[in-house]
């Protein structure tokens, strides 16, 4: 069993997690609609969400990525767009190297063969080799809606082969 959530495993399966939650009618529980495709060199992941949102300018997604991520996932609202990509290789690496469990992209990725290699989860639309223009718009800590779900910071995100679910951070204590 988790630490940090007894009823959730350590082990967990998002399918499993969606036969607990079935008949959730709070909106507590969410799915992320089977858009994302899987680049990183981790395929199952979970945390506790930091949110970033800019659109085709990934100067927050930088900034994030290269500080301490302390097991949490980077959850990041590009708008959907498919005209730049938001993570590289660079920035894959050092998303791995500072502790991300997982960056989950409403946009674009590239540098795909790098990502690969890297050892976070990464999930993003599709990949684009276009980078962005780094102009430092963009705002953190915000609630996002993610291809028409909302994932606030704080929620814990847990993320495999089947995909990706979203839930309030698991109660302590």
């Amino acid at each position: 069993m988790s630490q940090d959530n007894p009823s959730i495993p350590a082990s967990f399966a998002t399918c499993d997690l969606c036969d607990l939650h079935k008949a959730d009618t709070s909106g507590n529980f969410r799915v992320l609609p089977p858009v994302f495709r899987s680049f990183g060199g981790v395929q199952k992941f979970s945390g506790p969400v930091v949110t970033v949102k800019c659109f085709e300018d990934n100067s927050p997604v930088k900034a994030a990525v290269e500080s301490p991520g302390e097991a949490r996932v980077l959850v990041v609202d590009g708008g959907a767009s498919l005209r730049r990509a938001l993570l590289g290789g660079n920035l894959g690496a050092a998303a791995a190297k500072n502790g991300w469990a997982g960056v989950v992209i409403d946009g674009c990725v590239r540098d795909v063969a790098e990502l690969a290699q890297c050892q976070t989860g990464i999930r993003a639309l599709a990949s684009m080799p276009l980078p962005t223009e780094r102009r430092q718009a963009g705002l953190r800590d915000v609630t996002v809606q993610i291809q028409g779900v909302w994932v606030r910071p704080g929620d814990w995100l847990y993320a495999d082969e089947d995909g990706i679910v979203v839930m309030p951070a698991p109660q302590q204590g």
